[in-house]
């Protein structure tokens, strides 16, 4: 049951920093989302788009600490902190072109 609690927020987590990619590259870069993403890595600034995509992250944090579902909070942690490992990644050059 647990593991269950922390495997939505993981997916939560997931799709919250999908669709804040998703709305960061559509309103401020170019409409085309491949076609953002392979600027933005050209630019060495992939990263940079994630980071601001994954900040969405809070607002399912905070609604389920609200309701005290703590572990599905926890599910939303554990993906942000493997979004700031591959971004770290992906900023020392050590993961090589993903697009």
């Amino acid at each position: 049951m647990i593991k269950k609690e922390i495997f939505i927020g993981f997916l939560i987590g997931l799709l919250a920093t999908c669709a804040g990619v998703f709305l960061y590259s559509t309103l401020f870069l170019n409409p085309d989302l491949m076609e953002s993403l392979k600027i933005a890595q050209s630019n060495n600034r992939l990263g940079s788009v994630i980071a601001l995509g994954a900040i969405l992250n809070f607002l399912p944090f905070f609604v389920f600490l609200k309701k005290n579902k703590i572990y599905r909070a926890r599910g939303v942690i554990i993906f942000t902190i493997l979004i700031g490992i591959l971004i770290a990644l992906i900023n020392f050059n050590v993961i090589g072109p993903i697009l």
